[in-house]
């Protein structure tokens, strides 16, 4: 069974960054699309991040754009998401979750992480 561990959500003034991390097992993880998804209290999850497999292609939520990268480590099986000027718009629970088609479909994904939570201050 796969299994996705989240780390390094935290606290965070605005303007600040951090980067957090996403330890996958139990699955050929190359193999895999991984998302970074975020729900914010009150509000429906949504995604933020994308990584394809095969041909690695990044898609971003259009608020994160240029603000946000996430990267993938096939030999650690880990996946980073880097978060820079971050505004308490961004406070919420993200989470990581894995697919074995191509891209990141909220429904689609095969296994999903419990989530880190991400607070950011004014």
């Amino acid at each position: 069974e796969g299994q996705l561990v989240e780390s390094g959500g935290g606290l965070v003034q605005a303007g600040g960054s951090l980067r957090l991390s996403c330890a996958a097992s139990g699955f050929p993880f190359e193999d895999y699309s991984i998302g970074w998804f975020r729900q914010a209290p009150g509000k429906e999850r949504e995604g933020v991040s994308c990584i394809s497999h095969g041909d690695g292609r990044k898609d971003y939520l259009d608020s994160v754009e240029g603000r946000f990268t996430i990267s993938k480590d096939n030999a650690k099986n880990t996946v980073y998401l880097q978060m820079n000027s971050l505004n308490t718009e961004d406070t919420a629970v993200y989470y990581c979750a894995a697919s074995d088609g191509y891209g990141c479909y909220e429904f689609g994904m095969n296994y999903w992480g419990k989530g880190t939570l991400v607070t950011v201050s004014s």
